[in-house]
């Protein structure tokens, strides 16, 4: 059976496999619900897409486009944004009060490079896939320049560790990947 946003595989035996692939929605073929067969699935997930990467964390950011899965702009950047303050006391507040400038200071770099790097490809780009900090991704994508990505959005929200240039080169083995999982069976 297919969906929109997954593929389900019966067996013989009414074992069921859930597949979901990148990059919904998923064509579907006029009246082609039953007996489906992998070849679209393996069509759709095999064809080259321009795709563009957002990648944040707290003082460090990486933006990258992709051609398939060669690498065609990319831009990493990092700011200093201190750790928080464990102590209290009398320094606290002025050490809060530092770590948000520095926090808003990177966030706003990491959205100056996004809207740089990934804004020239808008008309190119199928996908945005994001990775990282939801909550410092959620600050980078209010930026106002970068509405008219916001549609590309995956959905998907990648864990990486901080953003660097080998992270942002390995991200399409991940968002290229099929998520395979299984689906219960169905009983005759």
């Amino acid at each position: 059976m297919i969906g929109e946003r997954e593929v389900i595989f019966v067996g013989a035996e009414g074992s069921r496999v859930a597949c979901d692939p990148p990059f919904p929605p998923l064509a579907r073929a006029a009246g082609d619900l039953d007996g489906y067969q992998p070849g679209p699935l393996l069509e759709h997930v095999e064809r080259e897409r321009i795709v563009g990467v957002l990648l944040v964390r707290l003082g460090g950011h990486a933006v990258g486009v992709f051609e398939g899965e060669r690498l065609a702009a990319s831009k990493v950047g990092s700011r200093l944004v201190h750790g928080r303050h464990r102590k209290g006391g009398s320094s606290s507040g002025r050490f809060a009060r530092r770590r948000a400038g520095q926090a808003r200071v990177a966030l706003q770099a990491a959205a100056d490079v996004a809207a740089r790097v990934l804004l020239p490809w808008e008309e190119r780009l199928e996908a945005v896939v994001l990775g990282g900090d939801r909550r410092a991704l959620d600050e980078v994508l209010d930026d106002q320049r970068l509405q008219p990505l916001r549609p590309l959005l995956t959905g998907r929200v990648f864990d990486v560790p901080d953003p660097r240039l080998n992270v942002l080169r390995a991200m399409p083995e991940r968002f290229t990947a099929t998520v395979v999982r299984p689906s219960g069976t169905i009983s005759a």
